[in-house]
């Protein structure tokens, strides 16, 4: 018996966010589809405006994948991850040996299809995209939470802008122009 898929599933029971008070709980399952949504329209915009020539479903199937070895780790908060290059190389080396771990839950035939997704060496421009599009799914969740009313996410909210304007990605800069604001409007609104 192969429990991958099962484990993966468990996604939906990670709450991330875990240091900050939420009006709105997020899993990691519902950040993986977001991040995956996002990173879709971002290889899109760079495919269709751009001329880039970005591989559309390796760029999803990363983002969704992005984050996979959390079944075993739970969500890290990013104070805690980033505190000191010490924390930082030793939460990559245990994010690498879960990621590992999960693979194991896999029939042999099938580990290195799903290695390239949870430990990709290569793919640079996808793996970019994609970390592009993780931050910037943070960003909309400080957004819809300051909407709410919760100043808990100010801060990570600046510090997440930060990280966006340093990126330089025309995508981004499309996506934010032609969409983001609208991650602050009511139903009615929309």
């Amino acid at each position: 018996m192969n429990s991958f898929f099962s484990l993966l599933f468990r996604q939906k029971y990670i709450q991330r966010w875990g240091l900050m008070r939420n009006i709105t709980p997020e899993t990691l399952s519902e950040h993986s589809a977001e991040v995956a949504a996002v990173a879709h329209a971002l290889a899109t915009i760079g495919n269709t405006l751009y001329g880039k020539s970005y591989d559309v479903g390796e760029v999803v199937s990363l983002a969704l994948f992005h984050d996979a070895a959390e079944v075993f780790t739970g969500d890290m908060p990013t104070p805690v991850k980033y505190f000191s290059p010490e924390m930082r190389s030793g939460y990559a080396l245990i994010e690498e040996q879960a990621a590992e771990k999960l693979l194991s839950k896999l029939p042999e035939e099938l580990r290195d299809s799903y290695r390239t997704l949870l430990l990709p060496q290569e793919k640079e421009e996808s793996r970019r995209l994609v970390k592009i599009a993780d931050k910037l799914c943070a960003y909309i969740k400080c957004l819809t939470e300051e909407a709410g009313g919760n100043r808990e996410f100010l801060n990570a909210k600046q510090s997440v802008e930060q990280a966006l304007k340093d990126c330089e990605c025309e995508e981004f800069a499309y996506f934010r122009e032609h969409f983001l604001d609208a991650f602050s409007l009511t139903l009615d609104e929309m």
